[in-house]
Parts: C-alpha cells; sequence; structure tokens
C-alpha cells in the first residue's frame, strides 16, 4: 500500500526543519511509526530514535528493521517516555488517528510533556473544510506476480469533529479479481482549530505539503506540514499558561 511513499524525501524534509528550528538535539520520537522506514533514515542520518504504535505486529517489523531503535506499545492519545527527546514527528496524516479533538487535545499534551526544551513537534494535516469527497489517489504495484491497485481518499460529510480516510485494495491474480474495502475513522479538524490547540503548548509554523522545498502555507492549501516548538508552560490557579 506504501509502495508509492518516498520516505528518505519525508525524513530529510524533517530533518532541514529541525536544523532551522530546533534545540540541536539528536533524540528523536517516531508516533505511530508502523514498521519503521522514517526511523530508518533518520537513524542512518545520526539521530537516537524511538519508535510508538499501537499494533504490535508492526512494532516487530520495525524491530527487525531498525535493531538500534526502542520500541513502545502505547496510544498516542496519551502516551509518556521515559526521558525527554528533541523531535517528535508524527507523518502520514496519522495524527488524525486522534478519533476526536479531546483525543487531539490528549496527543499534543503528551507530545509537549515529551519534548525537551526547544523541542519541535511535526506532522501533516488535511484541512477539513477543503475536502473534496470525489478525489481519491491510486497507484499500482507488482508483488510475487500479482498486480495490485490501491486508492483512498477523505471523506468529511460537512460538519462535526470526524471524518473518514476511504481505502480500497483491487488484487488481479491468474485472472481473478479480488477487492477490498476499509473505513478509517480520523479526527476532523481546520488549520484554525489546529493552530488553537497548539498554541497555548507551542511555537507554531504552517508550511506547504512540498517535501522538495521549505515554503509557508498558502490560503489556497488544503494539506500543511505543521512543525511545532515547544514553549515553557506555567501553572497558575489550576490552568495551564503559555509562559
Amino acid at each position: 500500500m506504501c509502495a508509492d511513499i518516498d520516505y528518505e524525501a519525508q525524513s530529510t524534509y524533517v530533518r532541514r526543519l529541525h536544523h532551522l528550528f530546533g534545540n540541536g538535539g539528536m533524540y528523536h520520537l517516531d508516533l505511530a511509526c508502523g514498521t519503521g522506514p522514517h526511523i530508518r533514515h533518520l537513524i542512518d542520518n545520526g539521530y537516537q530514535s524511538l519508535g510508538l504504535d499501537l499494533n504490535q505486529p508492526m512494532l516487530d517489523q520495525a524491530k527487525i528493521r531498525c535493531p538500534e531503535a526502542g520500541f513502545i506499545q502505547q496510544d498516542m492519545t496519551r502516551f509518556a517516555v521515559e526521558s525527554q527527546v528533541d523531535l517528535i514527528t508524527c507523518f502520514l496524516y496519522s495524527i488524525h488517528y486522534s478519533s476526536d479533538i479531546e483525543k487531539l487535545k490528549a496527543c499534543i499534551a503528551s507530545a509537549h510533556a515529551a519534548l525537551r526544551d526547544g523541542g519541535m513537534f511535526c506532522f501533516n494535516v488535511v484541512e477539513k473544510n477543503m475536502i473534496d469527497n470525489s478525489s481519491f489517489v491510486s497507484h499500482r504495484a507488482e508483488h510475487d506476480g500479482d498486480s495490485f491497485i490501491f486508492a483512498s481518499g477523505w471523506h468529511y460529510p460537512g460538519s462535526g469533529e470526524q471524518q473518514k480516510l476511504r481505502l480500497s485494495i483491487e488484487k488481479q491474480s491468474s485472472g481473478e479479481i479480488l477487492k477490498w474495502k476499509d473505513e478509517h475513522p480520523m479526527v476532523a479538524v481546520s488549520f484554525d482549530q489546529m493552530r488553537h490547540l497548539l498554541e497555548p503548548f507551542f511555537e507554531v509554523y504552517m508550511f506547504e505539503h512540498d517535501y522538495e522545498k521549505i515554503v509557508p502555507l498558502k490560503s489556497t492549501s488544503g494539506n500543511a506540514f505543521f512543525a511545532c516548538i515547544k514553549r515553557e508552560i506555567s501553572v497558575a490557579n489550576g490552568q495551564e499558561l503559555a509562559a
């Protein structure tokens, strides 16, 4: 399903952002790390990485790919690490797997707590109000003599805090065609909502979803890459406030 993803380009893009905005540290945590392809590239460029995912079989595969890394099975909406890190990543729109706004808030707070001073939290987001329900992307891949067509697209009903990622797979093998479809429920947010949720915890930068160059987000874009620098938080009268 991920045959057309350029993991190296995505990892290089984040390294460039971290060099520009980060604290200079090299301790890294990848949320929803899957089988660890981004971790592999970051380790190869000097990072000490930790991967987090809810799916243990994926973590088992990640450990084979990245034996130098550590891995923990946790829910990214409420996670904790033993030692703070300098960079947290969440690639492939996986931040949306926080299935509602309250869980998204918890994920943001967990990321803030897991970062060292000046640490950076990076992830990509789709703007709910710019989703075209009729649009999808697809690609073809060959594996063990079989042909696969993978397609995916966002669907937002126009209101509420949940959208869906719709997936389909078609397998063609020896004249037989098999089809499979699925839907993943995900949190729906606008860019303004996301910034509002982040700003008590982070200094927020928003960029075009372009891994070749670092460009500020345009108002016409429906996909964005967020780079968020940890703020200091003080507690006053039981409320968390940005210092």
